[in-house]
């Protein structure tokens, strides 16, 4: 390529600058007040103007997985799964929190994942994982172990430990906290990166 053509070029990307890289973020809590759900609306309120981070709202309305529902058409699937589906489709990548019960994640996002076995969105897709506890080991190491079986792409760059420490923070004192905040917007930058590279995209 010649010096007139890189520049053409680099002159075009200026002018069209690429969309945002779609983050899903996912709690695995179902409590009001959650330190998971609250350290991943603090990522959206770090993340860059080139990052949109949008929290998935649906955990509880998902019924428990049943294989006889996931035939392999779309049709068939009940509407939370659906719904699912169409949200990781449309992200570039999915953040993740969960709480750790019993040495394992929490019952309701492994339902969650249970619904994306099946899915032709999931796979391949850029994966970071956030823990709030660094007492919290058995559940990421199950997460991880899981995400692996699903084909999913764990970026270990891009997960982290925010160690809230059962603090009862919320989004806005995250972000501003200045020994939490570096590490969650290390981890979404990271897997904004990932995204990209994903979609060929140079960055931004």
């Amino acid at each position: 390529m010649s010096d007139e053509q890189e520049e053409g070029r680099r002159a075009a990307v200026a002018a069209d600058p690429p969309p945002p890289v779609r983050i899903l973020a996912i709690s695995g809590s179902l409590r009001k007040g959650s330190s998971n759900t609250a350290v991943l609306e603090a990522a959206a309120l770090v993340a860059s103007p080139a990052v949109t981070i949008e929290l998935y709202p649906g955990l509880g309305a998902l019924p428990p997985f049943n294989p006889d529902l996931d035939t392999g058409d779309d049709d068939s699937l009940p509407a939370p799964a659906a719904v699912l589906r169409a949200a990781i489709g449309r992200a570039d990548a999915v953040l993740i929190s969960s709480p750790e019960y019993a040495h394992g994640m929490a019952g309701a996002l492994k339902n969650l994942l249970d619904w994306l076995v099946g899915s032709v969105e999931f796979p391949g897709k850029p994966v970071a994982l956030i823990n709030t506890s660094p007492m919290s080991v058995h559940a990421t190491a199950q997460l991880v172990e899981v995400l692996a079986t699903m084909n999913a792409r764990v970026v270990e760059a891009a997960c982290a430990t925010v160690p809230l420490r059962g603090g009862r923070l919320n989004a806005p004192e995250i972000a501003a906290d200045p020994e939490l905040s570096p590490a969650l917007r290390a981890a979404v930058g990271e897997l904004a990166a990932a995204a990209r590279a994903a979609r060929g995209l140079t960055p931004g």
